[in-house]
């Protein structure tokens, strides 16, 4: 099963090995005393498994158990092979060693799962069981069980979730151990991409030789994880994205003279459109539920980064002492630095955010009736009224931009976003027939209205606004996925696009439109001037 590099199995079952002529050697021998005792002390102090994944593994199940230390085999709580339906005797194999390794258990999948569904089996296992540690170890003894006590020592910090064995940290120890340099070339390429996608600064992302805390395990969604060798790099994905503590240790390299069939440009492609997905996950554009890592509704983002629409709309040249609403204000970060520059501010929404706030922030069903709370705040009409990314969430966009409109002195402006429903990576999409929605984003599960450019424009127009600007944003890279150059470059290529063909590039639409009279108020200030002009005239 070893798959560093570019290797991948190929389907249905896992790498096939013939049987080296060539021992590996004690690779426990450079241990030290110190990670050994607390190797120890962590397999006496918490319940931990060894979890081994096997498939045609008979020639080298036996020698790979029973190279488990036996300072660390002896306090094991389990140690669980799962063959996964393998074509050999491998299951044979590994129950001659029950009497020889009391703590034993062999199973048997009734079907192939591959690689990633051995995994997801195995880890459902020890969730089940109440281990609080389990580690991966391949049945063909291609990483080191001698090493364990490292695998195991950083447990000893509780806040550490995961351990990867690295062959990449120590240079030149992969080539010392016989990888060959296609695919030390390929790991290291690969690592780095996945590093500058992701953020990360992982010394090898490929290693198979691995330890999870299981409480950890269980906060993942892994169980929606393939079940092909690109696996271990979902799991990555998540780990990093629910911001979990991984510790790299130092593992050896060793290659004798198994036999592989693999496809490594298919499994590099497998691993980097993971990351991609995964990308476009934490910016909205799609959705899968392996990458939803945060348990219940999502909280709307206060966007920092200079290309974003908050920003643009902070920037803005705003009249000293102008009264201003913000409808749905959230958290209050965009409320709170208006008021700030000393612009008299009332905040609206239907949850009020903790803490104090110096500024008036009213509890309020946006479905309808903040015009006449805020006249009544204000002692009058507001002259600016901010709608960030609300309208899209409303049943009755129509009512509602009348009420907006109502709530604004004539003359005054609206500064209104919404989600580019014609975006093209939403085009590109559909035209393949994906149409998913999401925690977040354009294609939000509590949008009930969806606009593009020119219906957006329709809407507010049609309840009395005249358009005077409007500027398309790209997706909030930045803010959502993070801050390295690649990452900052996208960013900045989104920002140019939208500028220059929002319908198409741009992922959040802002206007900025004047109230207009309305004919009741043209017919109040005709009739009024009227009545006025007879009443003075004289008789």
């Amino acid at each position: 099963m070893a798959h560093g590099g570019l290797a991948r199995t190929e389907s249905p079952g896992y790498l096939p090995h013939v049987s080296s002529t060539t021992e590996p050697r004690d690779h426990g021998a450079d241990l030290t005393p110190d990670e050994r005792a607390r190797g120890v002390e962590v397999v006496r102090t918490l319940k931990v498994a060894v979890f081994v994944v096997a498939y045609n593994a008979e020639a080298h199940i036996q020698q790979t158990l029973r190279r488990i230390p036996a300072e660390i085999r002896d306090h094991l709580t389990e140690i669980y092979v799962i063959d996964d339906e393998s074509r050999d005797s491998t299951r044979a194999r590994a129950e001659e060693l029950s009497a020889e390794i009391p703590k034993l258990r062999v199973y048997r999948t009734p079907v192939n799962q591959g690689y990633g569904g051995n995994q997801k089996l195995g880890y459902a296992y020890a969730i089940e069981r109440g281990f609080d540690v389990v580690v991966l170890l391949h049945g063909d003894g291609q990483y080191a069980p001698e090493v364990m006590p490292r695998i195991l020592a950083p447990f000893a910090d509780p806040d550490t979730a995961a351990v990867f064995g690295s062959r990449m940290m120590v240079k030149g120890a992969a080539k010392r151990g016989g990888m060959p340099l296609y695919k030390r070339v390929g790991n290291a390429v690969l690592t780095f991409l996945e590093n500058s996608l992701l953020g990360a600064r992982l010394s090898e992302f490929h290693s198979g030789y691995r330890a999870y805390r299981v409480a950890r395990l269980n906060e993942l969604p892994f169980r929606y994880n393939t079940s092909d060798f690109h696996f271990d790099t979902e799991i990555i994905v998540q780990l990093l994205g629910s911001r979990m503590k991984i510790v790299e240790v130092p593992i050896p390299t060793y290659y004798g003279d198994e036999i592989c069939h693999v496809n490594g440009i298919g499994y590099a492609w497998s691993c980097m459109t993971t990351i991609l997905r995964s990308l476009l996950n934490r910016v909205h554009l799609v959705y899968h539920p392996k990458y939803d890592l945060r348990a219940g509704p999502a909280d709307y983002t206060f966007k920092a980064a200079p290309t974003s629409l908050h920003q643009h709309v902070l920037s803005r040249a705003y009249p000293t002492g102008a009264r201003v609403v913000e409808l749905g204000a959230g958290s209050g970060h965009v409320s709170h630095s208006l008021h700030d520059r000393g612009l008299e501010v009332l905040a609206l929404d239907q949850a009020r955010p903790s803490g104090e706030l110096p500024f008036p922030f009213r509890q309020v069903d946006l479905e309808g009736g903040f015009a006449a709370l805020t006249r009544e705040t204000l002692g009058d009409r507001a002259d600016i009224l901010l709608a960030l990314d609300v309208i899209e969430h409303l049943r009755d966009p129509e009512t509602r931009v009348r009420e907006i409109h109502d709530a604004l002195r004539s003359g005054g402006t609206l500064v209104a976003s919404t989600g580019n429903i014609a975006f093209l990576p939403l085009r590109l999409m559909m035209l393949f027939g994906q149409f998913n929605y999401g925690k977040k984003g354009i294609l939000d599960l509590t949008h009930v209205r969806l606009f593009t450019v020119r219906s957006f424009r329709r809407l507010l127009e049609g309840e009395g606004f005249r358009i005077t600007r409007l500027r398309g944003f790209g997706p909030p890279i930045r803010d959502m996925v993070g801050d390295s150059w690649w990452l900052r470059g996208l960013d900045r290529l989104g920002y140019f696009a939208a500028r220059i063909w929002p319908s198409v590039f741009a992922y959040q639409l802002l206007v900025e439109a004047t109230r207009l009279d309305s004919v009741a108020d043209l017919l109040q200030r005709t009739v009024g001037n009227t009545a006025t002009k007879r009443e003075s005239a004289p008789v």
